[in-house]
């Protein structure tokens, strides 16, 4: 048996569209057939039903009523489906079996434009990467705002692509086959790129077919050897071929020539810039703090800032400028929050107007935001820094595209236009016509009846309508002699002449085809209006790129003015001097309580690598994590926490903070260490900042203290690295550098011991710890008395003895009660044992202890170690 003509229609459909689900329009509703429909109906919980095919079996069938069907293709897309939305491109006639239709649009996790699918603050990237030999080229775009990037590296291309996955977070990638083979060697790399859909091309990455695509989309030429541009034209063509339309909002591209301070991925986490470690929500991270945008696109710029500081001393200068008056003047930046409040999406308004799905409603909320263009023009105006003047130069009043809305859009419109109802009255003389007929349609029935009267002398004359003849003229038996010539008749009843005439006629046509003219004319109108707006996307996206970045600046003064923030000095001297500094994000969470603030002294002198030792909880890695936080937010242009600050321009911050399993990638705390060490160590300038918490601390004491103690050889060593470095630390032997390697200095943790207790100072002060304060900390963590007790004893001894030469011996062992001091453990030193080891009792007794550092001491007890075996 043959299908029927629909279904046929949508095999050739689905065949075309075989990687994704296909959405068939059908009336109201959206179907999906066959497989299709088996697993829709599982993923979306639908009713599975049937339609007969024309084959024996009828087709499995589910379907989604089309005013919905955003919140279905959302549960779809959050499990990485691609969704073809096929529509129907022609109205359903008499005599016509079968409607045309085509897929209009493919939805993918990439290509997301709906506003109820997407958060109104995050940018939704997709991204493609090329590689070729030893080059990678980067290709990423929000199609739902039109911001689309490029860039490339040829070294470092493990790291550098890993940072730019975890940075850019796309939703969806297109890589080439050289790029996969590189992605699935790298088992790092593999297991994040699992987690969303990629797509595996050769051909779209062509260079003179992407080359091409890039030209002219961008209307410019690129230089074609770049591995960029072919991962810029691949990732074109796919959004082309998926989103079906010529994407007009895309038409700027960001070479990302500028320099900004690098952060890789790891500090990124480590310092929980834009989510926490725990959870991965934004409430405790450094963007909860400083968000308080008044639009999406703000909110969405300040994050950006966030991924990417300045690294220009004139581009930090003239924010930290245009945030400071801001700050001194309250009513002007009042008012600048008041009309920020009222400016909607417009980046994503424009998208929608590139995509022609702009509806009335949206018009509405574009011409609402374009109203306090005018006012917030002026607000900046009154402003005397020079950003300010760019912005004002880049904003726009757009007073023809409000003219042309405010005439032409009711209030208040519908979402729909199917319903008709939005074109405003007064805006087309024929509309208006039209719309007077339907709406005063009993008026116009009502006039003709009185003008009828008048014409013939029949007082009763009256004028009816009814479904089976519509409008007629009625006269009782009694007057029907005075029926003019031009009545026709039209039925007879027992006691009346039913009449029709060519004026009634016309006026019955205009009345019953009225509402479908209006319907019509009001659609012609509406693409006419859209076509209008479609020539002003340039500049209504600068309007929208320069609302941001005022946006972001009244929120970094409204941070300021909130948390007593003070703004920084910059300087191109490598100094960093902050007095009192806080931790911006700590100090949030302990609203209420008193953040003790702490100095810092860096420069690239006496003062470059500094020491931190100290009891645990007592505030070290909150400390060295204030210090990025600061330099950080200096360099995207915001007021820090601090008494006053002068920071110097650093190329890139790195930070490994913590000790954590990476068990996703199969790592160990002291390899998921090392490897962010490694990283810190290779690309680090001596420019960067770089701040390390407990390096070692993973593994035995000897390895861990002699990695760490080899690390802050090699970041001292001006030859070698040099950079700024705050090293927190458990490991107190590594005080013995000061005094001993330029530029390294000792800091502490101030605690003061009370009994047994301990209180936490919080204050940075000069000098090294010599306690940790390990079993303090543990009491305060609610260890068993017991535990803690023995512990006590197992230390004191440990400290007695010679650690070397000591024999533990359980309490079990010695049948006491656990705290029994005298029974814990011996020290054996009995020489008749130790006669087969007299050269290495004479190599210790030649030692000069006054001469001996500790590292060197370290390094004879594994030596002696390995003679003793």
């Amino acid at each position: 048996m043959a299908l029927s003509p629909m279904m046929q229609q949508y095999m050739n459909l689905k065949e075309q569209y075989n990687d994704s689900l296909l959405f068939f329009r059908l009336g109201d509703f959206y179907e999906m057939f066959f497989d299709d429909a088996i697993l829709a109906s599982k993923e979306l919980e639908l009713t599975l039903t049937g339609r007969d095919c024309g084959l024996t079996e009828r087709a499995p069938m589910c379907g989604v009523p089309h005013h919905a069907v955003d919140q279905y293709i959302n549960k779809l897309i959050k499990k990485n489906y691609k969704v073809a939305i096929c529509e129907q491109m022609t109205i359903p006639q008499k005599g016509v079996k079968i409607v045309e239709r085509d897929v209009v649009r493919i939805i993918t996790p990439g290509t997301i434009i709906e506003e109820n699918m997407l958060d109104e603050k995050e940018n939704n990237y997709i991204c493609a990467m090329y590689k070729s030999l030893n080059q990678v080229g980067i290709a990423y775009c929000d199609v739902s705002t039109g911001e689309f990037y490029i860039i490339e590296f040829n070294n470092d291309i493990f790291s550098r692509v890993l940072d730019e996955l975890i940075r850019i977070k796309p939703a969806e990638l297109l890589v080439n086959n050289e790029m996969f083979l590189y992605l699935s060697e790298q088992y790092d790399l593999i297991n994040i790129i699992n987690s969303m859909p990629t797509l595996y091309s050769e051909d779209k990455f062509e260079l003179e077919y992407a080359s091409d695509i890039i030209n002219k989309q961008f209307k410019k030429t690129f230089d074609e050897n770049k591995s960029s541009i072919s991962a810029g034209g691949a990732l074109l063509s796919y959004l082309h071929e998926t989103q079906k339309n010529a994407l007009e909002h895309i038409n700027f591209i960001y070479t990302e020539e500028n320099e900004f301070v690098k952060i890789d991925a790891s500090t990124s986490r480590n310092l929980e810039i834009s989510s926490t470690l725990r959870g991965s929500t934004k409430k405790g991270s450094l963007l909860w703090v400083l968000d308080k945008t008044k639009t999406s696109m703000g909110g969405r710029l300040l994050k950006r800032w966030l991924k990417d500081p300045v690294y220009n001393l004139n581009s930090i200068n003239n924010r930290l400028e245009a945030v400071d008056e801001i700050k001194s003047n309250p009513i002007w930046h009042q008012n600048i929050i008041d009309d920020l409040k009222k400016i909607n999406d417009i980046e994503r308004l424009v998208t929608k107007l590139s995509y022609n799905t702009i509806n009335p409603r949206d018009c509405e909320s574009l011409k609402q935001s374009i109203v306090m263009l005018p006012t917030l023009i002026k607000q900046v105006l009154s402003f005397d820094n020079s950003l300010f003047s760019v912005i004002a130069d880049e904003l726009d009043s757009l007073d023809d595209v409000h003219t042309l809305l405010q005439n032409a859009i009711n209030e208040n419109p519908p979402v729909a236009t199917k319903d008709g109802g939005f074109i405003k009255k007064g805006y087309s003389s024929e509309l208006d016509d039209l719309r007077d007929i339907s709406n005063n349609a009993k008026e116009h029935v009502r006039n003709m009846e009185i003008q009828e009267r008048e014409q013939t002398g029949i007082k009763n004359l009256k004028i009816k309508y009814n479904r089976v003849f519509g409008y007629f003229i009625e006269i009782t038996n009694s007057y029907k002699d005075k029926a003019p010539y031009r009545y026709i008749r039209k039925q007879t009843l027992a006691n009346a002449e039913r009449y029709i005439t060519e004026e009634l006629n016309t006026l019955e046509e205009r009345i019953m085809s009225a509402q479908e003219k209006i319907n019509k004319l009001e659609l012609q109108l509406y693409d006419k209006i859209k076509i209008a707006l479609r020539t002003n996307i340039a500049r209504l996206q600068r309007t929208a790129k320069a609302v941001a970045m005022l946006d972001v600046l009244q929120s970094h003064a409204k941070v300021a003015l909130e948390n007593n923030y003070t703004r920084p000095n910059m300087n191109d001297d490598g100094i960093i001097n902050i007095s009192e500094g806080r931790h911006p994000v700590v100090e949030k969470s302990i609203e209420g309580k008193n953040f003790v603030p702490n100095n810092t002294k860096l420069n690239m002198n006496e003062n470059r690598f500094l020491i931190i030792t100290g009891a645990n909880m007592a505030g070290k890695s909150t400390y060295i994590r204030q210090v990025a936080l600061i330099t950080l937010m200096a360099h995207i242009g915001s007021f820090v926490p601090a008494h006053s600050a002068e920071i110097c321009l650093v190329d890139k911050i790195f930070s490994r903070v913590g000790a954590s399993d990476d068990l996703f990638m199969g790592q160990s705390t002291f390899m998921v260490e090392m490897s962010e060490l490694a990283n810190i160590l290779t690309n680090a300038t001596a420019r960067s900042l770089i701040i390390l918490d407990e390096i070692g601390r993973g593994t035995s004491t000897f390895d861990g203290l002699s990695v760490a103690w080899s690390v802050v050889e090699y970041i001292c060593d001006k030859n070698k690295l040099g950079a700024k470095t705050l090293f927190a630390t458990h490991y107190h032997q590594l005080s013995e550098f000061e005094g001993k390697v330029s530029g390294v200095k000792n800091y502490c943790v101030s605690v003061r011991e009370q009994g047994e207790d301990i209180i936490f100072l919080r204050r940075i002060v000069r000098g090294g710890a010599d306690k940790s304060f390990g079993i303090h900390v543990a009491k305060l963590a609610g260890l068993p008395d017991e535990v803690i007790d023995r512990a006590n004893i197992i230390l004191e001894r440990l400290e007695e003895a010679d650690i070397n030469h000591v024999t533990i011996t359980t309490s079990e062992e010695a049948g006491r009660n656990l705290n029994s001091k005298e029974d814990y453990s011996q020290i054996q030193l009995d020489m008749t044992t130790m006669l087969p080891y007299s050269d290495i009792l004479d190599e210790i007794k030649q030692m000069d202890m006054t001469t001996t550092t500790p590292i060197d001491a370290f390094y004879l007890v594994n030596r002696l170690k390995d003679k003793m075996k």
